[in-house]
C-alpha cells in the first residue's frame, strides 16, 4: 500500500482548462480533467485536492460548479471525503493497461457455441424508404393512424395502474377476449381467452416455443423452402431440421423421413414464401403423422387473411383434437409491423404453466398498446380496415403481375399464387438470385433471394417480391430499377 499522506506535491493547474464556448457543461469538464488527474497518478493517491473556495478562485469559475464536480467524483469513488478537511484521492487499482500501438490486442473471449449460432442465423429486415419489393411488407400509409391515436391517447388517459405496470403477463384481458373472438370468424380457430398468449411478434412466439418444447437432437420437420426465421429459432434451440419439400405442382410432400419428428412447423394458409394453400388431405394427413408420432404442430398463419381466390380456408388448429396444434399468428401485414404484437394460442395445460416462461423471457409486449388494440378490434375498426386492404392489395396485385410480366417476361416467371401480400418471381436460368438482390439494393430496392428459404435441399434461383406497400407510380420505377439490376448482373 502506498502512504495515505504523501508529501505535499503542487496541484498540476495546466490539466484543467475549461473551454467556456463547448456546449458541455463547465462541471462536467472540470470533472473530465480532475479523473485524468487521478487516473494519470500526476498526483498520488492521499494527495489532498485544493478546496472548492481556493480552486473556484485559481480558475474563475463559480464555488458551485467545483462543488458538483468533487461530489460527483465521491459518488464514483475517486475522492474521499473528510469531515472538516479537503477531500483526498483514494488509492485505486492500477487497472486495465493500455495496450501499445505496435502490440497486437488481445483477442476478447468467444461467444458460446448457442450464441455463434445466434450470430450466424439469416435476417432480413431492409431499409426505410425502400418499399419495393420489401417481402411482406404491409402498406402502412393506408392504415388509419388518427383512430389508432385517439385509442392510444384515450388508453394512456384513463388506462389506471393496471396498464403501467408488468402485469397480465400473458396478455391483456380485453385483447385475449377480442383475439378469441376474431380467430374463431375468421379463422374458424375453437379457443378459450385463457389459451391465448400475446407476444412481441410472431418471430417471440417461435423463439420461446423452441425453448420449450426442444432438447438438442430433438427432430423438427420443416417446410423447404421455408421461413428463415422459423428455422432460426428451432436451429439454435438444438434442433435437427429435416425438410418436408414443398412446391407448386405436388404441394407439401409428407413421406416421412426418419426419424419422426417431436415437432412439425408449417405455413399451411399461406405457405412462406410460395403462397399455396395445403389442401384439406395434406391436412388431414399432417395430423395423423403428428397423433403417430406424439409430436406437437406449430400452424403460423402466415398471410392467411389475405386470401384471393375464395374465402380463406380454416385454420387447422380448428381440426385438432388431441390438443397438439399451437397456432401462432401476428398483426404485422393487419396492421403494421412496428407494432410488434403476436399471439399464439396454445393447448389448455400448457397454457396455464407458460406464465413462469413469459416472465423469464421478459417477451410481453405493452399492456397499453394491447388495450388500444382491444379497443381497435372491438370497435370494428380493423375489420373495417381489412376489408378495405383486401381490396386495395387485390388491385396491386394484378397491377403488380401485370407490368412484370410485360417489363420482365424474358427474366422472370411469377407464381401463380393465390394468397399473400408477396409473390415468388422464378428467374431465367444463368440468374444468379443473390447477385440480383444485392444490385437492387443498390437502386434502392428491396427483394429477397428465394434460395435464401433453402437449406437442406438444391435450392431453387428467384426472387420473393412484395407489392402490398408499392401505388402504381412505386411498383412501375420499382420493375424498372429490378430491370436495371437483372441487366447488370447478367452483364
Amino acid at each position: 500500500m502506498r502512504p495515505l499522506h504523501p508529501k505535499p506535491q503542487a496541484f498540476p493547474l495546466d490539466m484543467l482548462a475549461v473551454n467556456r464556448a463547448s456546449p458541455e457543461h463547465l462541471s462536467r469538464q472540470l470533472y473530465h480533467g480532475l479523473v485524468a488527474i487521478i487516473r494519470s497518478r500526476a498526483l498520488p493517491p492521499g494527495s489532498e485536492l485544493p478546496s472548492t473556495r481556493a480552486l473556484a478562485a485559481e480558475l474563475g469559475l463559480g464555488r458551485n460548479t467545483i462543488v458538483t464536480a468533487y461530489d460527483q467524483l465521491v459518488t464514483e469513488g475517486y475522492l474521499a471525503n473528510r469531515q472538516g478537511a479537503r477531500p483526498v484521492i483514494v488509492d485505486l487499482p492500477d487497472g486495465p493497461r493500455e495496450t501499445p500501438a505496435e502490440e497486437p490486442p488481445v483477442p476478447l473471449r468467444s461467444p458460446s457455441r448457442r450464441g455463434q449460432q445466434l450470430l450466424s442465423q439469416p435476417c432480413h429486415h431492409g431499409r426505410p424508404g425502400h418499399v419495393a419489393f420489401h417481402p411482406g411488407m404491409p402498406d402502412a400509409s393506408s392504415f388509419p393512424f388518427g383512430v389508432w391515436g385517439r385509442l392510444v391517447a384515450r388508453r394512456a388517459s384513463h388506462g389506471g395502474e393496471t396498464l403501467f405496470g408488468t402485469y397480465d403477463v400473458t396478455g391483456h384481458p380485453a385483447l385475449k377476449e377480442a383475439i378469441a373472438g376474431y380467430l374463431f370468424s375468421a379463422r374458424g380457430v375453437r379457443c378459450r381467452p385463457e389459451q391465448i398468449v400475446v407476444t412481441t411478434g410472431a418471430q417471440a412466439a417461435f423463439d420461446l416455443l423452441a425453448r420449450l418444447l426442444l432438447d438438442p437432437g430433438d427432430t423438427v420437420w420443416m417446410e423447404e423452402p421455408g421461413y428463415y426465421g422459423a428455422k432460426a429459432a428451432f436451429t439454435v434451440a438444438g434442433a435437427k431440421i429435416l425438410p418436408i419439400p414443398v412446391d407448386q405442382e405436388r404441394g407439401w410432400r409428407l413421406d416421412p423421413p426418419d426419424p419422426l419428428p417431436r415437432l412439425v412447423y408449417v405455413t399451411p394458409a399461406c405457405q412462406h414464401p410460395l403462397g399455396i394453400t395445403m389442401r384439406m388431405e395434406e391436412r388431414l394427413r399432417l395430423l395423423d403423422i403428428a397423433e403417430t408420432a406424439n409430436a406437437w404442430v406449430i400452424e403460423d398463419d402466415f398471410d392467411g387473411e389475405y386470401r384471393f381466390q375464395g374465402r380463406p380456408v380454416p385454420a387447422i388448429q380448428s381440426m385438432d383434437r388431441s390438443g397438439r396444434v399451437i397456432y401462432v399468428g401476428t398483426f404485422a401485414k393487419l396492421l403494421f409491423p412496428a407494432l410488434r404484437i403476436g399471439f399464439m394460442v396454445l393447448p389448455v395445460e400448457l397454457a396455464g404453466r407458460i406464465v413462469n416462461a413469459i416472465s423469464t423471457t421478459g417477451q410481453f409486449a405493452p399492456l397499453l398498446l394491447q388495450a388500444a388494440l382491444a379497443d381497435f378490434i372491438t370497435e370494428g375498426h380493423m375489420s373495417r380496415h381489412l376489408k378495405r386492404m383486401r381490396r386495395i392489395y387485390a388491385q396491386r396485385r394484378q397491377l403488380f403481375r401485370e407490368i412484370v410480366t410485360e417489363r420482365l417476361r424474358d427474366e422472370i416467371t411469377l407464381s401463380p399464387a393465390e394468397a399473400g401480400i408477396q409473390v415468388v418471381g422464378y428467374l431465367k436460368e444463368g440468374i444468379d438470385d443473390i447477385k440480383v438482390s444485392q444490385a437492387a439494393a443498390r437502386r434502392a430496392i428491396n427483394v429477397s433471394p428465394l434460395s435464401k428459404y433453402f437449406q437442406n435441399t438444391a435450392a431453387t434461383q428467384g426472387l420473393v417480391l412484395g407489392y402490398a406497400a408499392c401505388d402504381a407510380a412505386q411498383t412501375r420505377d420499382g420493375v424498372e430499377r429490378l430491370a436495371a439490376a437483372i441487366r447488370e448482373t447478367l452483364g
